[in-house]
């Protein structure tokens, strides 16, 4: 069976966001993937290739899947997430009915998930001694960027300028200042040698098991209202 090896650093990049006066999207995914190269400075040939996370949101609501490392396919593990707490899915159906969930389950603080999109309250380290970059098109957007080099990592950021939100973002506050969302972070572990690129993909499309967990969802409560 393949080794799966995650360098530790990759999970450092995520950060909860809360929603005020901004364009917020109402409904879609976000996939969460990471290319990680080792033993970069010889080439870029020992690649891996990581399906982080799935999101999948509904206004508040987040459903998260998250995929197996070895065999991407296969969903692991699935998360309802709502504001900084999470409840973990595991024991029910698709047909899971996430108001009685929430009475029945203790909540668990998102900043204790060690699997798939993990939050964090810490910002961005050596933020001050960054260095703006000229801006950029890449994959047919285009992007701002800075970079911030010290004497362990290089990390380049890329910002898609935007007033919409997501529920869920890289640095959110740095993305406020350039007036946009981070969709991608280039790192490199000078001591490690290992290059890692972390992308944001937004889209408009739910995965089918969340969706399904959704429109039952609402079934639910139309029914309670009657």
């Amino acid at each position: 069976m393949k080794k799966i090896i995650i360098p530790q650093y990759l999970f450092l990049f995520f950060v909860l966001i809360s929603c005020h006066k901004e364009i917020r999207a109402e409904k879609g995914g976000i996939d969460l993937i990471s290319n990680v190269y080792f033993d970069a400075s010889k080439g870029l040939n020992k690649m891996q290739t990581f399906h982080v996370s799935k999101i999948n949101y509904q206004n508040d609501f987040i459903i998260e899947l998250i995929p197996d490392l070895e065999f991407p396919e296969m969903t692991k593990a699935t998360y309802f997430i709502k504001d900084s707490v999470f409840y973990d899915l595991k024991n029910a159906n698709t047909s899971a009915v996430l108001s009685e969930l929430q009475k029945k389950q203790k909540p668990t603080s998102v900043y204790s998930k060690t699997m798939g999109s993990v939050f964090t309250r810490e910002p961005l380290l050596n933020y001050r001694n960054r260095r703006n970059l000229s801006d950029t098109v890449l994959f047919k957007k285009s992007y701002r960027r800075f970079e911030i080099n010290s004497p362990w990592n290089y990390t380049r950021y890329y910002i898609y300028p935007t007033d919409t939100i997501l529920p869920y973002s890289f640095y959110r506050e740095v993305g406020k200042e350039y007036h946009g969302r981070i969709e991608r972070i280039d790192s490199y572990d000078k001591q490690k040698d290992i290059f890692v690129s972390l992308q944001l993909i937004p889209r408009k499309n739910q995965d089918s098991e969340a969706e399904e967990l959704f429109r039952f969802n609402r079934f639910i409560e139309s029914r309670k209202k009657k």
